[in-house]
């Protein structure tokens, strides 16, 4: 059987399907060789790496959101503006005033939430060496100072994984030597072409990036802001994918990066695209069998 590589993108809380997606492989045998992942994708793939249980995973996954410090956040205040919701003039009102104070902080702070309610935050995972894992694993982040993709294959797992999922302006970013660790997603959303260079021969991409679908008025800068930066990344995520030999892309991509009320349903959404790629997976795994 072929090396498989897979490349686990960013997309939030669209991202809890790469969980969906790892019990299917996991559930049918097919052995996942490298893992690369950016943002949430990150964060999961990093667990199943250093794991190597989808549903020990999907168990830290939900103890994760489920914590009050999580809870504590509050970042549907941000899923109103991603998913273009249609409020009452009440809640409207009450959410743009949230989200402008939480902008007004950003002037004096590098982000939203400080650096010790982010380390509070990642405290169930592990100090664990990235070199150590049985399943060869990249976290990708963005240096916030040189603009370069950067790869981290060793060192502390937590850290790459702060760094990878650093998204900017809400959470602060990661030193790491001379380097200003952001967001991978800044730099590469579903990082296909890594795993061809870690020797990969079957790269499999499960894209969580959101629609560009169309939508209602958009009633500010900050909305026409947001929406040219979701089409720039839509499209560059859409050339980065060309490498890859099988994309996996789950249901549910109109949901917001911020909103986390349906962690089951988007881990289940995982599983069905999965199952349905099923087939091709094991094809391109097996070339020449029947």
């Amino acid at each position: 059987m072929i090396k498989l590589g897979l490349a686990l993108g960013g997309g939030g809380a669209r991202g809890l399907a790469h969980i969906g997606v790892l019990k299917v492989l996991e559930k049918e045998g097919v052995p996942i060789n490298c893992i690369v992942g950016s943002s949430m994708g990150a964060i999961i793939g990093g667990a199943y790496a250093y794991l190597q249980d989808a549903r020990a995973v999907e168990e830290l996954a939900i103890n994760f959101i489920e914590r009050p410090i999580f809870q504590e956040l509050d970042l549907l205040q941000f899923m109103a503006m991603d998913e273009n919701l249609k409020l009452s003039r009440l809640d409207h009102l009450l959410t743009h005033l949230k989200i402008q104070l939480s902008f007004l902080k950003t002037f004096n702070h590098p982000s939203i939430f400080g650096k010790e309610i982010v380390e509070q935050l990642f405290e169930p995972y592990p100090e664990t060496k990235i070199e150590t894992l049985p399943v060869q694993f990249t976290a990708i982040a963005t240096d916030l100072r040189t603009g370069e993709e950067i790869f981290m294959d060793s060192g502390s797992l937590k850290q790459a994984i702060l760094a990878s999922s650093a998204i900017p302006g809400v959470f602060p970013p990661v030193p790491r030597g001379r380097s200003l660790l952001i967001d991978g997603n800044a730099s590469d959303s579903v990082p296909v072409h890594v795993l061809k260079e870690r020797g990969a021969e079957c790269v499999v991409a499960v894209d969580v990036t959101k629609d560009i679908r169309k939508i209602g008025p958009l009633t500010n800068a900050l909305h026409i802001l947001y929406r040219a930066d979701e089409i720039v990344s839509y499209h560059l995520t859409q050339k980065r994918l060309h490498g890859a030999d099988l994309i996996i892309r789950p249901a549910g991509r109109k949901i917001s990066w911020a909103n986390f009320k349906h962690v089951r349903k988007i881990i289940h959404q995982g599983e069905q695209a999965a199952q349905k790629m099923l087939a091709e997976i094991m094809k391109k795994l097996t070339p020449g069998e029947t």
